[in-house]
C-alpha cells in the first residue's frame, strides 16, 4: 500500500487490506471499474450529521489554512459508500494462504509487458530516482505494477466518499479504525486546499489510497515529492511518471531502504521443527546473523554467508503444499512497510526482476544484487503464456505507503 501517521497504523491497515488479496478478491473485482462506486445523487449525505460538522469546525481550528465553510461545504459533499464498509473486512477465518497462486496473479504476460513498457517510458526518471535514493528501478516498477498495474487500475471510488465513510460508519466485527481514517480524511483536505484542488475530483481506492502508487493522503503529506519541478505533486498521471516514481523511491529510502543491498536469499529452512519456530518468531523482522541462522540449521549459500547484516527467516505458505522460504535482509523489510505483507513484497521483487529482463539495461545502470537463484523449496511459475494475460489484473488494495 502511506506513511501515515504512525508505522504502526500503517502496519495495521495493510494487513487487514491484504487479506482481500490472499482471499483472491482483487482491487479490480471489487472495484468493478466500469460502474461508478456509489451513486452520489442518490447516496446518504454527511452534511446533516452533527458530528461531522463538529469534525469541520475542529479541523478549522487545527488548521489556520483551512477555512471552516469550505470545510462544512466539501464535507457536506460526501456521501456514503457501502462497498466501502464491506470491502474493508477482513477475509473469511480458514482462508489458506498461497505463495504460488498469488504469485501467479502479478507474475503475467500482461503486467511483465505493461511494466517494460513503463520502465521504458520513463527510464531517466528512474535512473534519476535511484542515483538520489539509491532504490533501483526495479523495485520502483515492481511497487507500480502490483499495486495498479502501471495505471490502469487506481480505484474508481471518490476518495472523500471512501475516507468519510470510513471516518464516521466504519463497520462493526472487526477492530475499530475509524480513528485512522478521520486523521487520513484530515489529510486529504490539507492536500487538496495546499495543491488548489477540489476533493471532490480525487478518486481512488475504496480505503482511500490514491494515484499510480496508492499513497494515503498522510503519505502524499510527507513523502510524495514533486520529482519533475513543475510546482505540482502529481501521482495520478501515467503518461508523466516522475513524481510517481520519485515519490515511491523517497518513501522507501525513508523506511530504510539501503543502496546495494539485496533483499533476500535463498535459504533452507532447519529440519527440526523447534529450530525453525525458533527463527520464525520475528516473522519478516531482520534479527539473527547468517552464522545464528546457520546455527539453527538453515541452509545460505556463500553470499548469504558472508552478508553482514541480519537476516529474517520468512516463510511463505503455498495451500496444501510445502512452504517457501527466503532470507530476507532489511530491503526486504523496507519493502513490506510499503504492504505489511511477505507475499506483497516478494512478489513486488520478483515482478520487478522479470521486468528487468525484458529491458536491456543501460551500461552505466548499476542494479541490485539479485538473489543467486531460487530459494530450495522456492515456487516459481512457468513462463507466461497467452492464456496468463487474460487474467483478470488485481493491484494491492493499501498501499499504502
Amino acid at each position: 500500500m502511506r506513511s501515515w501517521l504512525s508505522r504502526r497504523n500503517a502496519a495495521l491497515l495493510a494487513a487487514a487490506l491484504m487479506g482481500l488479496l490472499m482471499a483472491g478478491v482483487s482491487l479490480a473485482q471489487a472495484q468493478n471499474p466500469r460502474r461508478p462506486a456509489a451513486n452520489a445523487a442518490t447516496a446518504p449525505s454527511y452534511g446533516q450529521r452533527d458530528d461531522v460538522m463538529r469534525f469541520a469546525d475542529e479541523l478549522a481550528k487545527r488548521h489556520s489554512e483551512l477555512d471552516g465553510a469550505w470545510l462544512r461545504e466539501q464535507l457536506t459533499q460526501a456521501r456514503f459508500v457501502a462497498a466501502s464498509t464491506r470491502l474493508i473486512m477482513p477475509s473469511p477465518a480458514g482462508v489458506a494462504k498461497n505463495w504460488a497462486a498469488y504469485r501467479a496473479r502479478f507474475i503475467e504476460r500482461t503486467r511483465i509487458e505493461a511494466g517494460a513498457a513503463f520502465w521504458r517510458a520513463n527510464q531517466t526518471w528512474l535512473d534519476r530516482a535511484e542515483a538520489r535514493w539509491g532504490v533501483p528501478p526495479e523495485i520502483v516498477v515492481g511497487i507500480v505494477g502490483v499495486e495498479t498495474l502501471y495505471g490502469r487500475i487506481t480505484g474508481n471510488f471518490r476518495t472523500l466518499d471512501a475516507l468519510a465513510t470510513l471516518s464516521f460508519d466504519f463497520p462493526t466485527g472487526r477492530s475499530d479504525r475509524s480513528a485512522f481514517f478521520r486523521e487520513q480524511l484530515e489529510e486529504l483536505l490539507l492536500w487538496c486546499r495546499r495543491e488548489g484542488r477540489d476533493p471532490q475530483s480525487v478518486s481512488g481506492s475504496f480505503a482511500g489510497a490514491v494515484g499510480l502508487p496508492q499513497f494515503m493522503p498522510g503519505s502524499i503529506l510527507r513523502y510524495a515529492v514533486d520529482f519533475d519541478d513543475d510546482g505540482h505533486i502529481d501521482l495520478e498521471r501515467s503518461d508523466n511518471a516522475a513524481d510517481v516514481i520519485g515519490s515511491v523511491a523517497h518513501y522507501l529510502a525513508a523506511f530504510g531502504w539501503q543502496r546495494g543491498l539485496p533483499t533476500h536469499y535463498p535459504v533452507a529452512p532447519p529440519a527440526a521443527l523447534v529450530d525453525r519456530a525458533t527463527l520464525l518468531v520475528p516473522d519478516i523482522v531482520p534479527s539473527f546473523s547468517p552464522a545464528q541462522l546457520v546455527e539453527r540449521g538453515a541452509e545460505l549459500g556463500p553470499d548469504a554467508r558472508a552478508y553482514e547484516g541480519l537476516l529474517a527467516l520468512v516463510e511463505l505458505h503455498n495451500g496444501d503444499a510445502a512452504p517457501s522460504y527466503v532470507a530476507g535482509t532489511s530491503n526486504f523489510y523496507a519493502v513490506t512497510r510499503y504492504n505489511w505483507s511477505s507475499y506483497y513484497a516478494l512478489a513486488v521483487i520478483e515482478l520487478g526482476h522479470v521486468v528487468a529482463k525484458a529491458v536491456p539495461p543501460r551500461q552505466d545502470a548499476p542494479r541490485t544484487p539479485e538473489p543467486g537463484g531460487p530459494a530450495p523449496g522456492l515456487v516459481t511459475s512457468p513462463p507466461p503464456s497467452s492464456a496468463a494475460s487474460a487474467a483478470t489484473p488485481a493491484s494491492a488494495p493499501t498501499s499504502a505507503p
